[in-house]
């Protein structure tokens, strides 16, 4: 009997889901894992999970996992702890990025993470679709924006402040607009996971509301907003990471400030069984270090943009 194996199994049959996804976490078969939690039904004499269509998780049995995956974190602790006492942290660790952030910001951090922890092997997967760790076994996923209520914990990295732009040459022909129910004269580059219908949800007297703006361009893709706004297409919203170089540069200008959505953080997210994790602590604090507070990007945007917008703003409605 082995009773932190079969913790270590009920744990992931209640992150995956499954007996299926849960023995293919653990490298086993399903009979073996419907068999350990079987056993450990009978040794605790109470039902733990209820198998069918979907398995569910008892009361007894989300007793049971919050004090397994406590224990299990305080094992994997220690026993990293003297693993890495006398040497760096050592093994695997997967994570996963939303793309344009991945590719701008993320990249070069974790090359400097691993050359700092050269017996670590980072797996890392940039995409924006949002991955589930409980099915797919990423040991963490960077996320921005407002988290969904979950099991997983969160640690906040830095903030991730969006923002509304356009082109200098856009707003000096078409104009600058000064509330949102003047969108629906603009054209706009629209994130087809989040504007499908070309409308804008912003924050008007502490509640958010609709405006519906033209759709000029449609994208997944970030960096394709960004080029279609420098180009002069039309208004976009943005975050700040992505569009402070664009700033910098006297490429794209702020607007609707005061109306600009909530880009909530930008955090990291593991299942509450990796919680004592040394590598993935070394990794979020390495992440945070490096980004700042405030972050890097914002900073740019600080030292360049706020003269020289207010006065592009004020040239622009005297002209008109």
């Amino acid at each position: 009997m082995n009773k932190l194996a079969d913790m270590s199994t009920f744990v992931a049959v209640v992150e995956a889901g499954s007996l299926t996804q849960a023995a293919r976490r653990v490298g086993t078969t399903k009979s073996v894992v419907s068999e350990r939690i079987r056993q450990l039904e009978s040794r605790l004499g109470t039902s733990l999970v209820e198998r069918a269509r979907q398995l569910r998780v008892t009361d007894a049995g989300r007793e049971f996992y919050a004090r397994c995956v406590c224990i299990l974190a305080d094992v994997a602790e220690a026993e990293e702890a003297l693993v890495t006492r006398d040497s760096d942290l050592s093994g695997p660790l997967r994570l996963a990025a939303p793309l344009a952030f991945g590719i701008r910001y993320l990249a070069p951090i974790l090359s400097q993470f691993a050359q700092t922890h050269p017996r670590i092997c980072l797996d890392v997967e940039t995409d924006d679709r949002y991955v589930n760790l409980q099915e797919e076994n990423f040991d963490l996923a960077i996320r921005l924006g407002e988290l969904r209520d979950s099991a997983l914990v969160a640690r906040p990295i830095t903030r991730n402040r969006k923002l509304i732009c356009a082109s200098p040459g856009y707003l000096a022909e078409r104009g600058v607009p000064q509330h949102p129910r003047e969108l629906h004269g603009h054209d706009g580059l629209l994130y087809a996971h989040r504007e499908s219908h070309a409308m804008w949800q912003l924050p008007v007297d502490g509640e958010l509301q609709s405006f519906r703006i033209r759709a000029r361009m449609r994208t997944d893709n970030g960096y394709q907003m960004l080029d279609a706004a420098r180009a002069g297409l039309g208004l976009v919203i943005l975050p700040a990471f992505l569009v402070a170089d664009a700033i910098a540069a006297g490429e794209l200008v702020p607007v609707l400030s005061a109306f600009a959505p909530s880009g909530g953080q930008v955090s990291a997210v593991f299942r509450q069984s990796k919680r004592g994790s040394p590598k993935i602590h070394s990794l979020v604090k390495f992440v945070a270090e490096r980004l700042g507070q405030p972050p890097i990007w914002e900073i740019a945007i600080r030292d360049k943009l706020d003269p020289q917008a207010q006065a592009f703003a004020k040239s622009v409605l005297e002209v008109r």
